[in-house]
């Protein structure tokens, strides 16, 4: 991501208001991930647990969906933690 900063000679509150931009920036990049992931979730656990769709979902339906997204979410958790552990120790 460009640097405003280094771009143009900005006073501390231009500079201020240009981190601040960078930060909500980066924010809703983490947002679109976020919802981009859960998109592709859905598509993943649907495909596998639901054989034909109708008014209501039974309980295996159901029970397979919450299953198939929390080892989803259990994975990236795992993963991230493990990516955020490897640049704690590159960063010492």
């Amino acid at each position: 991501m460009t640097d405003f900063n280094s771009d143009y000679d900005l006073s501390a509150s231009e500079k201020a208001e240009a981190s601040e931009l960078q930060r909500m920036i980066v924010i809703e990049q983490q947002k679109a991930q976020f919802q981009a992931q859960v998109h592709n979730f859905t598509d993943i656990c649907w495909d596998k647990c639901v054989d034909k769709p109708g008014s209501r979902l039974d309980s295996r339906t159901e029970t397979c969906l919450v299953n198939c997204v929390e080892c989803f979410i259990n994975t990236t958790l795992i993963i991230t933690n493990r990516f955020t552990q490897m640049v704690q120790k590159e960063a010492h």
